[in-house]
């Protein structure tokens, strides 16, 4: 009696167990990677927003590295998304006609205006201001929820204590709450944000390449390009190519 239990006991674990990995191997293998079939490294679980289990160099193994990459990536995708964004407001307005100059003129312009601050205390001061900034977000990377404690930040500490994720502090920094809907749609926005963050990197990148390439701007390009498909390309810049098809 005993014995049959024991063996219907074992035939239950061995089943569950079997269970249990037939469901971890289908999460694998349904679970999207930058190389359909590839194995991705294990500290790449996936959890993370914008995972696909690419690190070729193996960056992230250390948890303390991961959690710094993360948060530098989403920065840079934030710069670069309100980047593009500048870039592409001047682009039309100065096509539109309304005294806007292209971003790349942007500066000589503003330096060209009478009684403009100057361009080293503008800067001294975006140094200072920025520094102070990256100061805090780091001190919150290395304990998150530090700078909302009592004394951290001139009595408004209280508006800045955040979710305790410094990715995404929630807060002032979320007007439209997108952040207090359901953990499923919290977790497609932060898809669709590093997935345009890090398509942003890249336009900023071709941007200013192309002004490297054609002294333009990225909308002059597209026209010129749609006007003459076949001749106004990377290939025929002369730049972009160390030869001319």
């Amino acid at each position: 009696m005993s014995s049959s239990m024991m063996s219907r006991s074992g035939l239950k674990l061995r089943s569950s167990s079997q269970a249990a990995r037939s469901v971890v191997a289908q999460a694998g293998a349904s679970r999207p990677l930058w190389l359909p079939g590839n194995t991705p490294p294990a500290h790449l679980t996936g959890e993370m927003a914008g995972d696909f289990g690419f690190d070729p160099l193996g960056l992230g193994k250390d948890p303390a590295s991961l959690a710094f990459y993360k948060e530098a990536e989403l920065v840079h995708c934030r710069l670069a998304m309100t980047g593009v964004a500048g870039v592409l407001f001047t682009s039309v307005a100065n096509k539109a006609g309304a005294g806007i100059p292209e971003w790349f003129d942007a500066g000589k312009v503003y330096d060209a205006q009478p009684n403009h601050i100057p361009f080293g205390t503008l800067l001294m001061v975006q140094l200072f201001l920025t520094g102070f900034v990256e100061s805090k977000r780091w001190q919150d990377l290395n304990k998150p929820g530090s700078q909302g404690e009592k004394g951290s930040f001139f009595g408004f500490e209280g508006a800045f204590k955040g979710t305790g994720d410094p990715a995404y502090p929630g807060g002032p920094f979320d007007p439209l709450g997108l952040s207090r809907g359901s953990p499923e749609a919290l977790q497609q926005y932060k898809l669709k944000e590093i997935k345009n963050g890090r398509l942003a990197m890249l336009a900023f990148i071709g941007f200013g390449a192309q002004h490297a390439a054609t002294g333009k701007g990225p909308i002059d390009n597209l026209l010129e390009h749609i006007a003459d498909p076949w001749h106004k390309t990377f290939a025929e810049n002369g730049v972009s190519l160390p030869f001319t098809l």
